[in-house]
């Protein structure tokens, strides 16, 4: 494939500030015709592969420091892969995510395509998470796991807030579970989900009152998010979230 310079896009970061370094990234081209373009100007070229040269810290004030023991990151798309041999237009098509793309608009429909996609990534990967020994919690991997729950339920009650996940089927959780090889109770599994979705639910509806006072019925600042986040629990998304619910923009 062509080797294509691309200075502001090749460098990965952890955020802000952290670990970061100059990345490669390893294309496969996906046309029936020979390939052609670059991956910027061509789509048809799929990422499946990237190298981070792990060089880096970079701290509050912008500046780099070398890091004493730096290393290499590297990540392969392995589901993205599977599409590409399979020849599939996207992940979603290969045979592990079909079980949920069959079962998910059978128990919540009707399903738009989007949401569908949402629910089974997301849920199969919660389950993946819990497996793992992950408990929901307000930080590191732990608050991964709940970002995830939580889109899926902001998903799943969009459009109809009585669906809820005691619907999953106890089938669903068995296959990712021995599809990754884990050997956790299912019913394990579930309860963690069940768990996370009652105290989400509670969180909604405390933000509720507390979103209908008046000093909140108008556009908010971040001064408002940040109160809401230090003195009340409440995330900014969780408020834009609720926000969107109630019709106020």
């Amino acid at each position: 494939m062509p080797v294509e310079p691309t200075t502001d896009e090749n460098w990965w970061s952890n955020g802000p500030t952290g670990l970061c370094g100059p990345d490669s990234e390893i294309f496969v081209w996906t046309g029936d015709e020979m390939p052609r373009g670059t991956p910027i100007s061509d789509d048809r070229w799929v990422e499946v592969w990237n190298h981070v040269m792990m060089r880096y810290i970079r701290h509050s004030d912008g500046c780099l420091e070398l890091m004493r023991r730096p290393s290499i990151d590297t990540g392969l798309g392995l589901e993205r892969l599977v599409g590409i041999l399979r020849n599939t237009q996207s992940v979603f098509e290969i045979d592990v995510f079909q079980p949920w793309l069959s079962t998910l608009p059978r128990i919540w429909s009707p399903l738009d395509e989007r949401s569908l996609r949402v629910l089974s990534d997301h849920l199969r990967s919660s389950i993946v998470i819990i497996g793992d020994q992950v408990t929901p919690s307000p930080s590191g991997r732990g608050y991964v796991l709940r970002r995830l729950i939580r889109r899926v339920l902001t998903t799943l009650w969009r459009d109809d807030p009585t669906r809820t996940l005691s619907d999953l089927p106890i089938e669903l959780v068995e296959h990712t579970l021995e599809h990754f090889r884990q050997s956790v109770d299912p019913s394990e599994v579930r309860t963690v989900l069940l768990d996370e979705e009652r105290k989400f639910d509670v969180l909604l509806q405390r933000g509720r009152k507390i979103l209908f006072r008046s000093r909140f019925t108008g556009t908010l600042t971040d001064d408002d998010y940040r109160y809401l986040h230090d003195t009340h629990g409440l995330p900014r998304d969780l408020v834009v979230y609720l926000n969107a619910e109630a019709g106020i923009s």
